[in-house]
């Protein structure tokens, strides 16, 4: 690993304009924080309903081999077998295999740069910023643009021995559940752990030629000329002889369900190319809850709009489904409640910024109003994202709304006495 490292130093006067344009932003921050604080408590609400509506109308669909017309149009719920024979191929390795999915993972072994970064303040408010930056060489999921490193030097320099090679996956068209056609949307479930597996590779000399004349330097490989040859004798049949070629494989590595692209696997150089494939298995048992339309099936949609529908890898039980329905959906409330609450937090923190500008002019001074401001942006925004959620649950479910509301105007209020709280000062008589 190597490193590089550069010193930038900021006036005072070139702070506070940043400072003072970052408000702007901080305007943003917090008004998407606002929006996204009271979406996400309608949109928990809503799935919330749809789903409690869904479980009231799910009928158990327990003959999966025929088409059951008289639930066409319901809700249902139906374990079976996910099945299908169709035959997937990668259009670049000429991998064939009967799967619901064909996967072909691609890592690059590229150079990385890493920032770490040290501030210090200096006396009349000026800001010394030291970045070191440093290289390392690693696999990586995507190519990595080495004319954006802060390092000129030729020896970061990044590459590929192919552009062609890239992630890749292919979905299975006809997959049957029974006597019945699983959609696009619900096949794409059917991906975890215990349907997946590490498909083992095996090319043919056509394409490990062509790959190697694709990514080979040049000059690099050998001119053409017959291939050394060998016979072997059937077991069977001592008389019938067999030639066999060996494939030419100078640049072209398999091993296991892992392709490698370049000269040694052993000693990855800047370029090299590895892909490794995977496929879920062409039989899965699964659960699934989704409305019947004739041999197929589609979401339900509930009376808000809301569309449900579900499938689980494995024998579930509609209630089990469900549970874990609501648990995803609060799961996910809580996420983007976290999120809103940092973006509201960050906004303020923006909006304030100038004040701690101006008062860094004594550096030490910079850092009191800096804890201060900070204090008060964490302490305001958990208060107002509380109030804005409360808002929301006053408009989707009033009494939780009250209860919530009551608790952000107390913490307003005990902020803002806080804040108010400064010690007099007596003058002598």
């Amino acid at each position: 690993m190597s490193s590089h490292t550069v010193t930038k130093t900021t006036s005072w006067f070139e702070r506070l304009g940043k400072s003072f344009g970052g408000i702007i932003v901080g305007i943003i921050l917090f008004t998407i924080g606002t929006i996204l604080l009271w979406w996400n408590e309608g949109n928990f609400v809503k799935t919330q309903v749809a789903l409690k509506e869904a479980q009231g109308v799910i009928q158990e669909l327990e003959n999966i081999s025929t088409v059951d017309t008289a639930r066409n149009g319901e809700l249902v719920h139906a374990i079976g077998t996910a099945i299908t024979d169709d035959i997937l191929k990668d259009p670049i390795f000429g991998i064939s295999v009967n799967a619901i999915r064909l996967e072909r993972a691609v890592e690059y072994y590229q150079w990385i740069e890493n920032s770490h970064t040290e501030t210090k303040e200096k006396l009349g408010g000026g800001e010394e910023k030291t970045t070191t930056y440093t290289y390392e060489r690693t696999w990586a999921k995507n190519p990595v643009d080495s004319s954006r490193f802060h390092s000129a030097s030729k020896e970061y320099q990044n590459t590929v021995v192919t552009p062609n090679v890239e992630q890749f996956s292919l979905q299975a068209q006809n997959v049957t559940f029974g006597a019945y056609r699983l959609p696009e949307f619900l096949v794409s479930s059917i991906s975890t752990s215990k349907t997946t597996e590490s498909l083992p590779v095996e090319l043919s000399e056509e394409v490990m030629a062509k790959l190697n004349q694709q990514i080979a330097p040049p000059g690099s490989l050998p001119p053409p000329a017959p291939l050394a040859q060998r016979t072997l004798f059937d077991k069977e049949d001592e008389g019938e002889e067999q030639t066999v070629t060996p494939p030419s494989s100078q640049w072209v590595h398999v091993d296991g369900s892992t392709v490698y692209l370049g000269q040694n696997p052993a000693s990855p150089t800047i370029g090299d190319v590895r892909a490794s494939f995977k496929r879920t298995k062409p039989s899965n048992e699964v659960s699934l809850v989704a409305k019947l339309v004739g041999d197929t099936f589609e979401s339900y949609t509930a009376q808000n709009g809301k569309t449900v529908s579900m499938l689980s890898v494995g024998a579930h039980s509609a209630e089990s489904m469900f549970e874990s329905a609501h648990a995803a959906n609060s799961m996910w409330t809580w996420i983007l409640r976290f999120v809103g609450v940092f973006l509201v937090c960050m906004g303020l923190g923006m909006i304030v910024a100038p004040l701690q500008v101006l008062a860094s002019v004594i550096p030490l001074l910079g850092k009191i109003v800096g804890v201060g401001t900070g204090l008060f942006c964490m302490l305001f925004g958990l208060a107002w994202s509380l109030f804005i959620i409360a808002l929301a649950w006053l408009f989707y479910r009033p009494l939780t709304g009250i209860i919530i509301l009551t608790v952000a105007v107390l913490l307003i209020v005990q902020l803002y006495g806080r804040w108010r709280s400064v010690p007099e000062t007596k003058t002598p008589n």
